[in-house]
């Protein structure tokens, strides 16, 4: 397919989800009319915790130290590329790390292992991308307990499991708790869906890390920036420079798609053409994505399921940074030193 803009079967994201977004940031006439089903939401929150806090629903517990990386909000605050700055981190601290996840999005159900041959589609784009770059063993399920064993049984030497969100799946014991924020902070403060809380604020978290440039609360602040460079389906690498001075398309289906663009544009980047797509888009279900004569830029995580759709996609990677206060706090509340002796028995 030739095409000098973008194709009519790219669909942008739809309009509702800008919408409620906006709302979730004050409490205005839109938020005033979901609160009645917020409060209906609230009850069944608190009812389940409740629950599982007087032992009516089992807490299951593995044999290793968890740490859970999550959102007390809906959608996307930078929390994958935090779950990567992570497994590296407690990689060079001696840790055997593994990671777990629900594997959002996907098109497959039960306990799955992410391998290089995993399609998006069957494990989801998040864990496709954290084995990508961070090699280490993945493993899906809706219920992460079953995930953790399943790892565990597979590659016993592992010692420390990271779960990739999971604040709200109480079902798993955690050791550790991180909660992730952008610069939405708690939005309007309301619950679903008159606000953006999965769950009430202020709740308890071992360590609290902001994404964004104005953190709304205290907590530990990260750096993100996008990386001076491009990869390559192959694996090759194209310095954005030798992208500036020609026009681009740009693609993102990511929770702020916005904020991608904008990065690109500080770079000097020249955005021709910009395509949003809801987050977690499934681009297999539309047409391929090409645009002669426009290098078509992308997010590492919308990569994973478009170069096999097209090769010539080039991903821009985030790096994330956080401050050594942080991974103070971070190791000081895990064992002082990995067990390495003896194998994990689920």
């Amino acid at each position: 397919m030739v095409a000098a803009k973008p194709s009519p079967a790219a669909p942008a994201t739809s309009g509702w989800q800008p919408m409620l977004r906006n709302a979730w940031l004050r409490r205005g006439l839109l938020a005033c009319l979901l609160w009645p089903l917020s409060r209906v939401y609230s009850v069944l929150v608190r009812l389940r915790m409740g629950l599982y806090r007087l032992g009516v629903l089992p807490v299951q517990r593995l044999p290793v130290p968890v740490v859970v990386v999550g959102n007390v909000l809906v959608g996307g605050t930078g929390k994958t590329p935090v779950v990567m700055a992570m497994v590296a981190h407690l990689q060079g601290r001696g840790w055997q790390v593994g990671v777990i996840s629900r594997g959002y999005g996907r098109q497959t159900a039960g306990c799955l292992e992410v391998s290089s041959a995993s399609k998006a589609r069957d494990v989801g784009d998040e864990p496709a991308l954290i084995h990508h770059r961070a090699q280490v063993p993945v493993f899906v399920a809706e219920n992460r307990v079953d995930a953790g064993r399943a790892l565990l049984n597979q590659y016993p030497h592992t010692n420390l499991l990271v779960s990739d969100d999971g604040l709200q799946h109480l079902r798993l014991a955690r050791d550790v708790e991180i909660g992730v924020f952008d610069d939405r902070g708690v939005g309007n403060g309301w619950l679903l869906p008159a606000g953006p809380l999965r769950e009430p604020w202020p709740r308890a978290l071992d360590l609290t890390l902001h994404t964004g440039q104005r953190p709304a609360f205290a907590g530990f602040q990260g750096r993100r920036q996008l990386a001076s460079y491009a990869l390559r389906a192959d694996g090759g690498r194209v310095p954005l420079t030798d992208l500036c001075g020609q026009p681009v398309v740009a693609l993102a289906a990511i929770a702020q798609p916005e904020v991608f663009f904008a990065m690109l544009r500080a770079q000097g980047l020249t955005l021709e053409y910009v395509i949003a797509l809801p987050d977690h888009f499934d681009f297999s279900s539309t047409e391929r994505f090409e645009y002669q004569g426009y290098p078509l830029l992308c997010t590492e995580k919308d990569a994973v399921k478009l170069w096999p759709l097209n090769t010539a996609a080039l991903a821009v990677p985030l790096e994330f940074t956080l401050p050594r206060s942080f991974w103070n706090a971070l190791d000081a509340r895990l064992p002082s030193r990995p067990d390495t002796t003896s194998p994990a028995t689920p």
